[in-house]
């Protein structure tokens, strides 16, 4: 199993932990926001707001708290303006760092985006110093019980993507760039329901450190995935058993 596909088990695994912190209205708040902003505030035809709101409805999340998101993101409401930056930086043992941001005060996210690298013995670094490592790609979990690995392999391959894995007994679709909406929009015409789907960082070569400092870099990015303001966390490390188990343990 990948790095990227460890870190997606780790995550849904502590789902109903963070829902206990109070951060996923908050953020399922600004997927939505972002949704609308990118592809208008029609659900219908926006895929990708379509999935935000069935997320914050599966969630529970109160219909006025959705449609203020909606409003805010597509222009309206209170007219606060969202930013979208993204920041590189190191983690212990020089592990890149990519973290994607929507944020309406930058100079509050940079300042807790700095403070979470260095308490965790990292630092931030300019623009295009980690970038080069990474490129962007499209994720497409798929929900639902039936599902044929083998017909999904084809219907996506199809479509362009560039590969699917079963991650913990989730089919997920990978894609490029450029071709992410296509390769969702033939998945939702085959009548798959789409669970999530986001462009991502995917490292182009990862790298191997002593386990201890694989916790550290583990714990770095889930303390960034803690800050409201940010979406998106993606390293460069390769995400071994054994640094997944003393995770878990420690």
């Amino acid at each position: 199993m990948s790095g990227h596909s460890k870190w997606s088990t780790i995550k849904r695994k502590k789902g109903a932990e963070d829902a206990k912190r109070g951060k996923i209205f908050t953020r399922i708040a600004r997927d939505i926001m972002l949704a609308a902003r990118e592809g208008g505030g029609d659900e219908n035809a926006n895929p990708k707001l379509k999935i935000a709101i069935s997320k914050a409805k599966a969630n529970n999340m109160p219909k006025d708290n959705i449609e203020r998101a909606i409003q805010r993101g597509a222009g309206g409401g209170d007219g606060v303006d969202m930013e979208e930056i993204t920041y590189e930086g190191y983690g212990p043992e020089g592990v890149a760092f990519m973290i994607d941001v929507l944020t309406d005060n930058k100079n509050r996210t940079l300042a807790e985006v700095k403070r979470v690298f260095n308490r965790a013995g990292g630092a931030l670094a300019s623009a295009g110093s980690v970038g080069w490592q990474f490129e962007k790609k499209g994720r497409i979990a798929l929900k639902g019980d039936g599902m044929d690995f083998d017909t999904v392999f084809m219907n996506a391959a199809e479509a362009g993507a560039d590969d699917v894995v079963d991650e913990d007994g989730v089919i997920t679709v990978y894609t490029p760039r450029e071709l992410f909406a296509a390769v969702e929009t033939a998945l939702m015409d085959s009548k798959y329901e789409i669970e999530e789907a986001e462009l991502r960082w995917e490292a182009k070569n990862e790298a191997e450190v002593a386990v201890e400092r694989a916790v550290q870099n583990l714990k770095l990015m889930e303390s960034l995935e803690e800050l409201d303001d940010v979406q998106g966390v993606a390293c460069n490390l390769l995400i071994t058993d054994e640094a997944v188990a003393a995770l878990e343990t420690d």
